[in-house]
Order: C-alpha cells, then sequence, then structure tokens
C-alpha cells in the first residue's frame, strides 16, 4: 500500500506533501480529493487528476476544511492517491435529486457492492439535501449490520448552502458515493471521541418527529434550551454549536451527540443533524477546548494500542462545529493525533456536516456529530 499526497491550488500548480517510494502514478486505484465546494466549482479538478491517474477511481468531495499530512488546514485541493497492491476497490454512487429513495441507494450498494470479501464500505454523501440517519438505517439494513462503514457528510464551509461530490467525474449536488474495499489483506480500525461535556439532569423525549425535535419531558424544547444556554441564548442558533445534545435512543444504545441545525420560535422546536426519537434520552453538553483536543489525542491511542507500528492511512473525519468552537487552536487536534500515530501514517481528512463510524455496540456505523473520527487502513 502507497500514498502520495498532493496540494493543488486553482491555477492547478502543485505541492507534494507525502509521496511514498516507487509509487507508480499508473498503479494508484483510488484518488480523494476534499476542497471547499466554491473552489471545486471554479477548478472542475477531475479531468487533470484523470490524467495524472488514469486507472484510478476518483471521488471528490466538499468540506468545511481539508487536513493534510501537515496538520494544516489547507485553502486549497488536497489530493490523496492511493495504490493498494492486494486490495480490490469498486465504487457505486445515486443522485437523490434525480431519485430520492433512499431506500434505492441501498439496493444499488447492495447489488453493487456486497459480496462475501467485502471488508467495509467508505461513504462520502452530500449534506445538504440528506437525512442522515436514514441514510446510514438503510445501509445497515442492507448490509445486515455486518459490514463496518465509515466516511461522512459533504460541507460548506461555514456557509451552508450547498454541498457537491462527485465520483469519475466533477462535484455536483446530490450525489451520494460509495466505496467497498476488498480481500483478506485490507485492514480497517476505528475511533471516534468527542469530549463535550454532560450537565444537566438526563430527560425523555416526549414528541419528536425525525430530526425535529418539540418536546423533552412536559418541557417544550427550545424553552428548556433557552434556560439552560442563559445569556447565550440570544445568539441562538449560532450558539448552539457551543451546546450540542448527548443522545441514547434506548438502554443498550451507545451515546451519540447531535448539533442543532435551526430552531422554530413559532412551534418551539428545534431540527438537529440526525433523528431524535420520540422515547430516547437527552442531556445538554457544553464543550470545553482543552477537551476537545484531548478527545482527539484519546481516539488515535484507542487505535495505537490495538496494533503495532504500521505503514498505514488514516482518514480523518471531524466535524463543522468543532471547527468554529476550537477556532485558532483547531490545527492542535490534528497535531495530538499525528502525536500518537508517529511518521508512517499518512494523514488526510475533511471537516463534515456529519460522521460516519462503526461504534463499540453497532459494528455496522453510526451518525455522529461534534466529533473526531478516526479511520485507520492497512495492508498486510
Amino acid at each position: 500500500m502507497k500514498f502520495k499526497q498532493l496540494i493543488i491550488d486553482k491555477s492547478n500548480n502543485q505541492k507534494i506533501i507525502a509521496n511514498s517510494y516507487g509509487l507508480e502514478p499508473k498503479n494508484v486505484n483510488l484518488v480523494i480529493a476534499f476542497a471547499q465546494r466554491t473552489l471545486l466549482d471554479e477548478t472542475l479538478p477531475y479531468q487533470k487528476l484523470k490524467e495524472r491517474y488514469p486507472n484510478a477511481d476518483i471521488v471528490l468531495c466538499s468540506s468545511s476544511g481539508q487536513i493534510s499530512n501537515e496538520c494544516n488546514i489547507e485553502d486549497d485541493i488536497v489530493v490523496t492517491a492511493i495504490s493498494f497492491e492486494k486490495t480490490k476497490v469498486k465504487t457505486t454512487q445515486i443522485d437523490i435529486i434525480l431519485n430520492s429513495d433512499l431506500n434505492d441507494l441501498g439496493e444499488k450498494i447492495k447489488n453493487d457492492l456486497l459480496s462475501e470479501d467485502l471488508k467495509s464500505i467508505l461513504i462520502l454523501s452530500e449534506g445538504s439535501l440528506v437525512n442522515g440517519t436514514e441514510l446510514i438505517n438503510e445501509l445497515i439494513a442492507q448490509t445486515n449490520k455486518s459490514i463496518p462503514i465509515f466516511g461522512g457528510l459533504a460541507g460548506d464551509e461555514y456557509n451552508f448552502e450547498k454541498t457537491i461530490v462527485g465520483l469519475n467525474a466533477d462535484a455536483t449536488p446530490g450525489k451520494i458515493v460509495a466505496v467497498g474495499f476488498y480481500g483478506n489483506n485490507i485492514h480497517f480500525d476505528y475511533a471516534s471521541e468527542g469530549g463535550w461535556g454532560d450537565f444537566g439532569p438526563e430527560r425523555e423525549v416526549t414528541l419528536s418527529d425525525k430530526n425535529v425535535l418539540y418536546k423533552i419531558g412536559d418541557r417544550f424544547a427550545l424553552d428548556l434550551y433557552k434556560e439552560y444556554l442563559g445569556k447565550y441564548a440570544e445568539e441562538l442558533p449560532s450558539s448552539s454549536l457551543y451546546f450540542p445534545l448527548s443522545m441514547k435512543e434506548n438502554a443498550e444504545s451507545a451515546t451519540v451527540v447531535r448539533t442543532i441545525l435551526s430552531i422554530n420560535e413559532e412551534n418551539k422546536s428545534m431540527t438537529f443533524a440526525g433523528n431524535i426519537p420520540q422515547g430516547s434520552m437527552v442531556r445538554l453538553m457544553k464543550g470545553n477546548i482543552d477537551k476537545l483536543i484531548d478527545a482527539a489525542s484519546n481516539a488515535a491511542y484507542k487505535i495505537k494500542k490495538r496494533s503495532t507500528d504500521r505503514n498505514q492511512l488514516a482518514l480523518l473525519v471531524s466535524c463543522v462545529g468543532r471547527r468554529i468552537v476550537l477556532g485558532e487552536r483547531i490545527e492542535e487536534e490534528l497535531e495530538v493525533i499525528r502525536h500518537e500515530f508517529g511518521e508512517n501514517t499518512l494523514l488526510c481528512g475533511f471537516y463534515s456536516y456529519g460522521e460516519i463510524s462503526p461504534t463499540l455496540k453497532n459494528v455496522a456505523c453510526e451518525l455522529h456529530n461534534q466529533t473526531m473520527t478516526i479511520t485507520t487502513i492497512y495492508e498486510d
């Protein structure tokens, strides 16, 4: 398994960040590129990438910040080219603008990708139109809860206007791309950590509709939320990034974090980046910058302690909300991951509108918000 990482600006100038010895462009079979949506629209980089890597499947994804191996949040396109030596890669996609039925996406993934030697699936989905919870529930159902799934929802910087994804074409709205990895020589490890602290009592969701929360206990959700936020209530909805919710769907479920996308003053509801089922238990959370950075380090440490030192790729998918909260200290959460993994790990990834990663209680996947999720990929 060999890698090359490039930073490409809008004039097609390139800077090589990392390059495995002996990597031949013709042997690259997967290319993943992250950039701001406006930059992808302006540069239309697919054709140039195809000329560089003629035999590769090429995936483009808009982001709210693209991560390079130098632990920087880059302004330009970050391209990671991968040459698998013993692993087969297959890809498929669906356009939810042309067909919004996620059942058809699940069927397409099942028909195109599912086989006995499928080891894991990478999902890079548009992040503006899709319900992330419904997306992963369909993927879990179609793969019989047996295939680990990782990735994330595309971002759009801080604009929240539209997101774009492309497979073997320039990125456009509405696309959901899946990449399957096959064979006994490919291996994965996963970790996801938030670092947010709970405050206030745990309460039951008594009225909700998918990702819209109306009542917690006997209180309107927005009234209760404002009561806890105090002075920050005047800055809603932007201040909600500092105060997400933790949620447990039932007693056996893993705890996940949900980010608030919008509020409705008329019916006193809140809309989240993921479903909040009736009967689930929620608590308010608040952020501490040092604890958020420590959580990123802990995610890397959990993987490191399960493995020996090896040549691997680490795909980092963090949340746009973390980038906003961490502010000028954002690159510290990348630096602590680099410290844990060392120089034999190539870092790539992006800041997203939702993170997809397996959990200990759900081998397939879970939709996360406000977390740092890490997937390591290596061959033996």
